[in-house]
């Protein structure tokens, strides 16, 4: 991307003050961490505003600012609106049934403060193989959707300023892995708390920006609809390969597609790192405002990332931008509108530079969530609950941030290859989550048969039916070309159902904590 000196310098000194400022931040987190309880959950001691935006940012992830966008600019408006139709309808039915019984439950199950620690006490599992499944399982989902993150900030640096991506990408995992190891899971929070601010304001500029240099909110859409199936919810537009701008032809975008797609808003029940933060709010009181601020912002942004597409289509029809014509292209729409905003000087450039901060901002408060889930899972849950490895306080402190490090060394790796393909991973990552421990997560809060064969049985057979349907049934085509999440989803459901009641009830101590917990 061909940058001016002032437009360069102008952007390098916006993103430099954001990296900066997150390390500030973890170092200044780190003062709070006294046990290790501390640096996974933070002491239960996040507010109400810090637990619903540090929740939403963590769930993002560069796909709002950039997948969203690049979806509605390419193929029109049916894709992406019931995405986040699903994604809002979860996103407000995970806060509303499951945050408030999923933070005292957590507290009565002795205390937990991991997912898969909470699965273990709530069935008072004793040999701790729901520890060590439901840890394999994070680590298997979480390391390749952190490498997915390392990768999303190295392309956005190689192509803003012509650098190597081995060595942007590595820069970006340094400051994440900094600010996270240092401050743990209040660093992360904290972090994500002011990256959804920046996404906030990033989205906002572009937003007012492009419709200015689109011609006005008219011209967006005047020239959306004369686009064959670009404002259809039911239809898909396919471009014309030699005319980004002739009519071009439709797809069909019809009930089944629309109910897979839907599906996304199953993955929360299940997502570690969002559950966490149900379980770290100071107040349960203040879950309701959390849930309202979490939904709100939510719909929000992703109605305005989707509209930002369009405008951006409208930039391209009005030659401010040029033709972005195929979906790894149309995915840097945003990135285009900033640097054309960077044209117009150094003050606009340091406004460009909050923009592409705010998706370095999407991607690693997302990341810095899952190193932290995948860190807490070999340190906490496998080492000292499965392997009963004893440790004083500072020694487990040490091994956690050690495992965090190794782990993040590993994602490296992993995303060292520039043609990755970063939301395939998202996608599928978000399923295996969604899949393994949403159905578990629903039947441990309000199913009081549910017991520990059930539970383990729900566990694998979702994970390992995210892999069957998505590389062995899928492919066959037809109805079965649907998003693996919701076959998975419904026969993990069915394994916990099943093996529950043809296998011993619960004992008398768990269902004794599930009456507590339900009668509060």
């Amino acid at each position: 991307m061909d940058l001016s000196g002032v437009s360069l310098f102008g952007i390098v000194v916006a993103m430099v003050a954001y990296l900066l400022g997150m390390l500030i931040i973890g170092f200044l987190a780190s003062r709070k961490n006294e046990n290790v309880g501390d640096f996974y959950l933070g002491g239960r001691k996040l507010g109400p505003f810090v637990t619903a935006m540090s929740a939403e940012a963590s769930d993002m992830s560069s796909w709002l600012l950039m997948g969203l966008p690049g979806l509605a600019y390419l193929s029109g408006v049916a894709e992406p609106i019931w995405t986040a139709v699903g994604l809002a309808a979860g996103t407000y039915i995970n806060w509303l049934i499951v945050a408030k019984r999923l933070r005292r439950y957590s507290l009565a199950a002795n205390n937990s403060f991991t997912i898969p620690q909470f699965f273990s006490n709530r069935f008072n599992d004793r040999t701790n193989i729901l520890t060590l499944i439901s840890a394999l399982i994070i680590v298997i989902f979480f390391i390749p959707y952190t490498a997915s993150g390392f990768s999303a900030i190295g392309k956005l640096f190689a192509s803003l300023f012509d650098v190597n991506y081995h060595l942007a990408m590595i820069v970006g995992a340094i400051v994440i892995i900094g600010y996270t190891m240092s401050g743990g899971f209040l660093a992360a929070s904290f972090t994500d708390l002011v990256q959804s601010i920046i996404m906030s304001i990033a989205l906002g500029i572009v937003l007012f920006f492009g419709v200015n240099q689109a011609g006005g909110l008219e011209a967006v859409f005047s020239n959306a609809r004369s686009l064959a199936g670009h404002l259809s919810l039911t239809l898909s537009h396919v471009p014309d390969e030699a005319n980004l701008f002739a009519a071009g032809s439709t797809s069909p975008y019809g009930f089944l597609t629309i109910v897979s797609t839907l599906a996304w808003g199953l993955g929360y029940f299940g997502m570690p790192h969002i559950l966490l933060r149900f379980m770290a709010i100071e107040d349960e009181r203040k879950l309701k405002l959390s849930r309202r601020i979490a939904s709100i912002w939510v719909v929000i942004a992703m109605g305005v990332a989707i509209l930002i597409g369009l405008i951006g289509l409208g930039m391209t029809r009005a030659g401010v931008i040029g033709e972005l014509t195929s979906s790894g292209s149309s995915e840097t729409v945003i990135i285009e509108i900033a640097h054309r905003l960077s044209s117009f000087g150094f003050f606009p450039a340091l406004i460009a530079g909050l923009i592409l901060s705010g998706i370095m901002a999407s991607t690693m408060s997302t990341a810095d969530s899952q190193l932290l889930a995948a860190s807490s899972s070999v340190s906490q849950d496998i080492l000292t609950s499965f392997f009963h490895v004893k440790l004083k306080e500072k020694s487990l402190m040490r091994v956690a941030r050690l495992s965090l490090l190794i782990i993040a060394i590993i994602a490296v790796f992993l995303a060292w290859n520039p043609d990755s393909s970063v939301f395939r991973i998202v996608s599928f990552a978000w399923a295996g989550f969604g899949a393994a421990f949403g159905p578990l997560v629903l039947f441990s809060l309000f199913w009081r048969r549910t017991n520990r064969y059930g539970a383990l049985a729900g566990m694998i057979t979702g994970g390992t039916m995210i892999f069957i349907w998505k590389f062995a049934v899928r492919p066959m085509g037809g109805v079965l070309d649907i998003y693996e999440l919701l076959p998975a989803f419904i026969l993990s459901a069915l394994a916990i159902v099943i093996v529950s009641l043809v296998t011993p009830a619960p004992e008398k101590e768990v269902t004794d904590v599930f009456d507590k917990v339900a009668g509060q």
